[in-house]
């Protein structure tokens, strides 16, 4: 991201999602929150477009129809890990990248749980502000800023009261397909070593997809936030068992997608670079604490 302004996938996101909520059959989805997150000029932008207002002609055919597809992406990431973290039953929830997500603030799921929500300063200050405006549901939310370049996670989170022997989700939402897999690790590392056995972890990562990847990088590449790892199945598996985490489930998007039925299944069909994988700590003998390890985040 770039100095002194928040994520611009972040907004993509929230977006994706504000464009959802209120429109899509699908009934397990709602994000209220997301259109209050937003900065102003994407709030008009999205505004617009729902509006049938946004400019004609072939580029901005081309980006209509882009939109379309991100925002029932989003219906079923959403979905997916809105699930997940309910099956954990976790008093802890740490959000990693958390940008313009609203969990804390429209799960009442939540209304026993403290949410960490750890992201870099310049964004995480966006925000607060933009939050104040927000009936919170979960018990309390910790605000974690981090620079990941520079700041110890372990150490920001300890500060910040989380529990290692305590249950925990983690929740590492479009996060992990901009680090290196060195940084990946780093990561992991740290949450490996803060995570109490029975505590969740949730990935939604890419997987090896050379075309597709490609044209989605470039994009992305114009917006300041390059792709710079992918994993396969069983790649993602290794690495989460080398750190004490077993894989429950690891589904590709195509396949939640294809459970909500309609314009979800429609549009996700071809997304098979995109993966979420649950995975559970298991008990060993591995020292819990985590607190000099520096990751790598947007």
């Amino acid at each position: 991201m770039q100095p002194g302004r928040e994520s611009q996938t972040a907004v993509m996101v929230a977006m994706g999602r504000a464009a959802a909520h209120g429109i899509t059959p699908v009934t397990r989805f709602s994000d209220p929150t997301a259109m209050v997150l937003l900065p102003e000029d994407a709030r008009r932008r999205l505004s617009q477009f729902r509006a049938g207002q946004a400019p004609q002609g072939r580029r901005a055919r081309l980006a209509a129809r882009f939109f379309h597809y991100r925002t029932q992406m989003m219906v079923a990431r959403t979905v997916a890990i809105d699930d997940a973290i309910r099956a954990a039953v976790a008093r802890q929830l740490v959000l990693l990248g958390a940008g313009l997500d609203g969990r804390a603030w429209r799960m009442p799921e939540l209304g026993e749980s403290i949410v960490w929500e750890v992201d870099h300063p310049d964004s995480q200050a966006r925000k607060r502000s933009r939050a104040a405006a927000l009936t919170q549901t979960a018990r309390e939310v910790r605000f974690v800023p981090v620079d990941f370049t520079r700041d110890p996670l372990g150490d920001a989170l300890a500060a910040a009261g989380h529990d290692p022997a305590a249950p925990t989700t983690w929740v590492w939402e479009g996060v992990v397909m901009y680090l290196t897999r060195a940084e990946v690790d780093a990561t992991l590392a740290v949450v490996s070593a803060r995570s109490a056995p029975g505590s969740h972890l949730v990935i939604l990562y890419h997987c090896p997809a050379p075309l597709l990847l490609g044209l989605i990088g470039l994009l992305l590449r114009r917006l300041g936030e390059p792709l710079r790892s992918s994993f396969a199945k069983w790649e993602m598996a290794a690495v989460l068992h080398s750190h004490g985490f077993e894989v429950l489930r690891d589904e590709g998007l195509p396949a939640i997608g294809g459970a909500l039925g309609g314009e979800v299944a429609a549009a996700t069909k071809g997304m098979t670079h995109m993966r979420i994988v649950t995975a559970v700590r298991r008990a060993d003998d591995r020292p819990v604490g985590g607190s000099s390890a520096t990751p790598a985040a947007r």
